[in-house]
Formats: structure tokens, sequence, C-alpha cells
């Protein structure tokens, strides 16, 4: 198994730009793939972006293309998530996600293992 736990998150003005990262332990990190998804308040768990294990594929939702960055140090055990041109629209509980196999989709069902999240407030 592997645990999760996420930081970097704050309160900011639009426009402005965070760095959140998950910090993993446990099993070897690098056989995971991650990704990361927000919830806003009377949401629903939206995904945000995916970095496969060997680093070399990324994805993201159309919202967020162009503002932020997935990346990932397998060395470090630990995901980022670059958030640049913050837009009060990005305000959400953020959270990590890993799996072993290989997500089909980008639902939330597809990962097995989450963190507890870490607020980002984008005030206008």
């Amino acid at each position: 198994q592997v645990q999760l736990v996420e930081t970097g998150g704050g309160l900011v003005q639009a426009g402005s730009s965070l760095r959140l990262s998950c910090a993993a332990s446990g099993r070897t990190f690098s056989t995971y793939h991650t990704g990361w998804f927000r919830q806003a308040p009377g949401k629903e768990r939206e995904f945000v972006a995916y970095i496969s294990r060997s680093v070399v594929n990324t994805y993201y939702t159309d919202s967020v293309k162009g503002r932020f960055t997935i990346s990932r140090d397998n060395a470090k055990n630990t995901v980022y998530l670059q958030m640049n041109s913050l837009k009060p629209e990005d305000t959400a509980v953020y959270y990590c996600a890993a799996t072993v196999r290989l997500p089909l989709g980008v639902a939330p069902s597809e990962y097995n293992y989450w963190g507890q999240g870490t607020r980002v407030t984008v005030s206008s």
C-alpha cells in the first residue's frame, strides 16, 4: 500500500500561483500512476491532471490546460501540481491519488489510494 500526504494549499488572489506537493510513503512509489483531483463545495470530485509512473505521459482536464503542470520525482516519492494564473473557479480541496493499475479514464474510482486533501482558495 501507499500513503499520500498533500501540502501546499492556501488562500491566494486570482492570477497567483501555488505549487501543491504529494508525498508518498509505503511501497515503491515508482510503481504507481498518480493523479490530482479537486472537489469544490457542493460539487462532485473531478479530475484535474494525471502523470504516468514512468513520467512519460501526462493528461489534463481542459479547464486547466496551459495553466497547471503535473510532475513527479520518483527519487523523492513526490508528485507536484504547479498551478499558475489561478482563478476563483479553481477554489476546491485538492486530492492526490494513486493506482498501480493503468487508469482507463478520469473517474475517481480508477484510483485506489487517496490523500486527505489540501484546500486551495482563490479570491477575486
